[in-house]
């Protein structure tokens, strides 16, 4: 890859071309020993976010679904987060960082469509089950009397799989639109080939659709959890201050333990609306900037940086979790615990086995050289 190679990224929420131009302005943007080496770091990035994500959030499913005692309503919810981000991590990362290793979109029509397809699934069901989450904070807290403990449950996982329909019909029309769409830079006189929601010449509708989807899946879900964590705010205040210093115990550890609760889905909705603000900030500016191929080293930065944290936010709930939850901190430990003891029996019981082999062999050696007396006559065994 030389050093005039330049990556463009089009107003699509993660569609980019590369394409080879001495003339090109990107050709003069960069040192020559640093942009190539920088380009191929992106790979590595990628890598290590999807590794520590599938660690984490394979662990945290494997918990909830083998460890009777963590299968909560709150935690049913993380689990259903957890699949999400899995998701994201196993699909559309991989595709992301690909695309800084190849000059083309290797993935055709299909796949275009398929990764729009997935991502937004993905986000839609990262922040619908944040808000579903904050919403049960808000009834356990400030409304602890209109829970039903009768097929509680069910009705969660219910909810669960309503969350996922809805975000999979939300993306349909990112699925049907998508598309590999002919872009033209004037600068370069070069017309390259990216995977977008819109073709270049198109300027409404890509404004239409970042906005659409920045209220959708941003400004609504964190509107509605903002208003839940404020009534959640105003009822804990309100309890620290009635509640007398002889209180009942069993009551006292009971708030403590829906505040810490609700500490921990707040902290989830803070990572995510964190990690994918600058991403739908770019979005947006690409949009209003549509039929412009921006080649300046500040947007390319910028956007993989957004890219990147994007992503970064479908590895951190597990050890977010990890740092505020004791009980899923000990079981998590016992999980990785388990898996080195497993490790280590093994090659200990392999070691013993090879040391039984090597007795047996260091004594029947022995033995066969053991020297017989019978009377007078001494017999060396295995001689002739």
């Amino acid at each position: 890859m030389t050093p005039e190679e330049c990556i463009l990224i089009d107003a699509g929420l993660d569609s980019f071309a590369l394409y080879n131009d001495s003339a090109s302005p990107c050709s003069n943007l960069t040192d020559e020993p640093f942009y190539p080496g920088f380009l191929y770091a992106i790979p590595t990035v990628y890598g290590i976010i999807i590794l520590i994500g599938l660690i984490g959030n394979i662990t945290l499913i494997k918990i909830f679904c083998t460890v009777k005692s963590m299968r909560s309503i709150p935690n049913l919810f993380i689990s259903s987060l957890a699949l999400g981000d899995l998701l994201l991590l196993v699909t559309c990362a991989p595709v992301d960082a690909s695309r800084y290793l190849a000059d083309k979109w290797l993935f055709g029509r299909v796949g275009c469509k398929l990764i729009a397809f997935i991502q937004l699934t993905s986000v839609g069901v990262s922040v619908f089950t944040l808000t579903a989450l904050s919403a049960d904070r808000y009834k356990a807290i400030v409304r602890p009397m209109d829970i039903q403990a009768n097929n509680a449950l069910m009705k969660i996982c219910i909810k669960a799989t309503l969350i996922w329909i809805l975000s999979m019909t939300l993306a349909i029309p990112e699925a049907v639109f998508s598309d590999l769409h002919p872009f033209y830079d004037k600068g370069s006189n070069k017309t390259f080939i990216s995977c977008a929601p819109y073709p270049h010449s198109d300027g409404l509708h890509p404004r239409i659709h970042s906005m659409t989807s920045f209220l959708i899946f941003y400004i609504i879900p964190l509107s509605i959890i903002s208003v839940y964590y404020y009534f959640i705010a105003k009822n804990l205040i309100r309890s620290a201050y009635n509640m007398p210093v002889e209180g009942n115990v069993h009551v006292r550890r009971q708030i403590e333990s829906r505040k810490r609760l609700a500490k921990t889905v707040l902290v989830f909705v803070g990572l995510f609306a964190f990690c994918w603000l600058p991403n739908h900030v770019i979005y947006l500016y690409r949009s209003y900037h549509y039929s412009e191929v921006d080649t300046s080293v500040l947007h390319f930065v910028t956007s993989i940086c957004a890219r990147i944290l994007a992503f970064t936010n479908s590895c951190v709930n597990p050890f977010a979790l990890y740092m505020l939850s004791k009980s899923f901190r000990k079981q998590f430990n016992n999980q990785l615990f388990c898996c080195r003891t497993r490790i280590l029996i093994r090659s200990q019981s392999t070691g013993r086995s090879t040391t039984r082999m090597t007795s047996l062999k260091s004594t029947n050696h022995s033995g066969a050289s053991f020297s017989l007396i019978n009377g007078k006559h001494i017999c060396q065994e295995g001689c002739v």
